[in-house]
This record gives structure tokens, sequence and C-alpha cells, in this order.
């Protein structure tokens, strides 16, 4: 299959490696100038796009992902298909659809979970919104980049579902992080916390596979000095998708809510910014040996 794929950062890159290894024509484009082996390079998104059976897209924000649609899809052939891969707004991914679907095209929006490590290792899960055909088309690709791909509905439904995902996450984390702190305090140890609640009924992905506290559980970036990972400002950025999405929908969503604003603080004002979003454990330290 000929591939067109625009934005080959951390997450970028890995993935279309991965189509290349397996064999398919791609040609990348970033704007720093980033490339893959294997792959051919672009000079801009429009020629990316040019004669593409698929064009994927790895973007950081709902308003950089309308202003390369709004410049590749007069250059893709007609029943192409355009897959934003992106964590972005609901309302930007199914403009995006509608302007593609006007010009003849199919349309997927599939963000991803399971971050760097998962694009690299080809274990993604794709959450994905679109026809039954668009989704057909792609599903062999996403084969390739992840381990499952669940197709959750019409355009915007992907975006959706990792918004409503993130929150979930987000929310968890800090619920792991506060009651670890709590659990210092009244000198519990660590590793007999982590035997009780992960085996208990506050089992979660936070604490099993993810947990904050170094040295307890699986290896996760707590271990690494808390690097991502998944950056902080990067849950950030998510839970602030999951309110900006509560507030159109009108629907009531106090703790993200919440989480939005301890995140924000974290990023903003104090010393998260670059490092893990499980680094919120330290931070609950800090509060209370202040």
């Amino acid at each position: 299959m000929k591939i067109g794929f625009i934005g080959l950062g951390n997450m970028g890159g890995p993935m279309a490696a991965n189509l290349v290894k397996e064999g398919h024509e791609v040609t990348g484009f970033d704007v720093a100038g980033v490339t893959v082996e294997g792959a051919r390079t672009a000079g801009t998104a429009a020629e990316a796009a040019e004669g593409a059976d698929v064009v994927i897209t790895m973007l950081p924000n709902g308003a950089i992902l309308r202003a390369v649609a709004a410049e590749v899809i007069p250059a893709m052939k007609a029943g192409a298909v355009l897959c934003d891969c992106s964590t972005v707004d609901v309302a930007s991914a199914r403009a995006v659809a509608a302007d593609a679907e006007k010009a003849g095209l199919l349309a997927v929006d599939a963000p991803v979970s399971g971050g760097v490590t998962g694009a690299a290792a080809g274990t993604l899960t794709f959450m994905a919104g679109g026809s039954e055909a668009a989704f057909a088309v792609v599903q062999p690709l996403f084969d390739i980049m992840g381990q499952k791909a669940v197709h959750c509905g019409g355009s915007g439904a992907g975006q959706a579902a990792k918004i409503c995902n993130n929150m979930i996450l987000g929310v968890t984390m800090i619920a792991t992080c506060e009651a670890f702190a709590l659990a210092d305090k009244l000198g519990l140890d660590r590793q007999k916390m982590f035997d009780v609640v992960s085996t208990s009924s506050g089992y979660s992905w936070t604490m099993n596979a993810y947990c904050p506290a170094p040295g307890v559980g699986p290896k996760s970036p707590a271990d690494n000095a808390y690097k991502p990972g998944f950056a902080a400002e990067l849950m950030l950025k998510d839970l602030r998708l999951s309110q900006q999405a509560a507030e159109a929908a009108d629907a009531d969503t106090p703790m993200g809510e919440l989480a939005a604003r301890l995140y924000e603080t974290f990023v903003e004002r104090e010393d998260g910014k670059g490092m893990d979003f499980s680094a919120m454990l330290p931070r609950f330290e800090k509060r209370h040996r202040g």
C-alpha cells in the first residue's frame, strides 16, 4: 500500500518505521525535518499525500490538524483515506472528516494508547471513528502498528473514546498518588500497600502496571526518576480536551475538572513540566511535608 505519513515525531516516527518494515511504500514529512529509514522524504505535506492510498497524520493539536488537512486534502486522490492518529478535540476531528468527505475521500479519526514504547513495539491500541468502509481500509495498517483496533462509531467517536479513557487515567493516577502519600503518613510500608491494593478492590492500571512509587510493582517511570513515559503536560492536554468536550456536551465531570486543575498547577506552576504524569506522587509528598 502507498502511504503518506505526516508527523514523524516520538510517536509518528516509530509507527511509520513499522509500516516500512512490513513492505509498505511510505513517504514521510515532518516540519522539523525528521526522516524515517526506508521511507521516501517529501518536501511538503501535500507532496507526501500525492498518490497515496492512505494518508496518516500524527500531530500536536486540532488547529495544526485542520491546517494540515486543508493542505493535503486537495492533493489526495479520490477514494483515498485520511487517517488522523493525533489526539485532538472532537470538533476538529469531525470538521476534518467532513472536509475530506466533501472532497470524495474517506476519513478516520484514530487516536492511540500505548505511548512511545507501544509505538516502537507495534503494540498500540487504536480507537477509531469513521465509516465501516474507511475503517476496513486502514485496519490492516492498525494491525501492523498496534495490537488492537476498536471501531467506536462515526466521525469523532475515536477522539471521544480517547478523551474519556484518559480522563479516567488522569483521575485514577491522582487517587493512586494520594493513597501512597496517605499510606506514608500512616506508616504503611509501600510494598505492603501495593501487595494489598494490587489484588483488592483498589486494583487499577495506574497501581498494577504503572505504579507511581519507585521500587514497587513492575518497572515504571517512577524507577527512572520520573522521566516520561507519558509526560505530565500531555496528560494536562488530554484533561483539558475532556473538559472542553464535557462543556460542549453539557456533561457534569467534577472529578475530571479537578484533575485538570491539579495537573495545571503541577505543570504550569510547580516543577512538573518534562516529568512523567505519575510524578504527582512526589508532588503530593512535598505538599504534605510542607
